[in-house]
């Protein structure tokens, strides 16, 4: 169908739509998409997020400070921190490379008038909830770019093993997220060259193959959960202007 959309998950976060032709339009160029080529003709219609950068900045500074912490942890700490500590928006540029990123995403806080998160869990899960207010806002402006309604996110790569991060997207977004599969850029070139050679007859029949040989797992709204994104989305909007 096409009332989907994707993310491919890692340091960067690309979210975007799979299109016939591009959307050229003073609009997304306001909003910063590209209309890049893909497969078989398509346009990969999308925008660069921030991504899991701040997550994996955070763990670079406990590395430096002699404390080894693996990234499960991390998340599991940040599953455990309270909600909505302290709301970003993880594409400022003052995120981009700072010395330290704690440091860094602490000083957002006090600059916007916020409270700062304190331990390394609500630290996390801060930068968690800022990729996925980020993830919402773009699937409202593809929605209104393709004049189609999202009822599916697809996210792709080595980010879709964060499982807390896709169950913050499901509520932030209220609408269903796959996860997986995770080699996605391998599995990807593996059936662009099967088609070429003629394994595959064309692109949706290489889906079907990825589909049936690699396992995924499917997020649900929390109606409870997506009324509380409801309520603070107000304040992230004001945050990126």
């Amino acid at each position: 169908g096409d009332d989907w959309c994707y993310i491919s998950s890692g340091t960067w976060s690309l979210m975007g739509a799979e299109l016939d032709s591009p959307i050229i339009s003073a609009q997304t160029l306001a909003d910063n998409f590209t209309n890049e080529g893909g497969v078989g003709g398509t346009i990969r219609f999308l925008k660069n997020i921030m991504g899991l950068w701040l997550v994996q900045e955070c763990r670079r500074s406990l590395d430096r400070s002699g404390q080894s912490i693996s990234y499960a942890d991390l998340t599991e700490q940040a599953a455990q921190a309270s909600a909505f500590t302290a709301i970003i928006n993880p594409d400022d540029a003052s995120f981009m490379n700072p010395p330290d990123m704690p440091t860094a995403v602490r000083d957002y806080c006090r600059r916007t008038g916020q409270n700062t998160p304190d331990d390394m869990g609500s630290l996390v899960r801060t930068c968690l909830e800022g990729l996925a207010f980020r993830y919402r806002w773009v699937k409202e402006q593809l929605e209104i770019h393709r004049g189609k309604p999202i009822r599916r996110i697809h996210i792709v790569g080595g980010g879709s093993q964060n499982r807390l991060l896709n169950q913050l997207a499901a509520d932030a977004c209220g609408c269903e997220v796959v996860a997986g599969p995770i080699e996605a850029t391998a599995l990807g070139n593996v059936v662009v060259q099967a088609m070429a050679s003629g394994d595959l007859k064309s692109l949706a029949e290489g889906r079907e193959v990825i589909t049936r040989s690699f396992p995924t797992e499917t997020f649900h709204p929390k109606p409870a959960a997506t009324r509380a994104w409801d309520d603070h989305y107000a304040t992230f909007r004001k945050l990126i202007g």
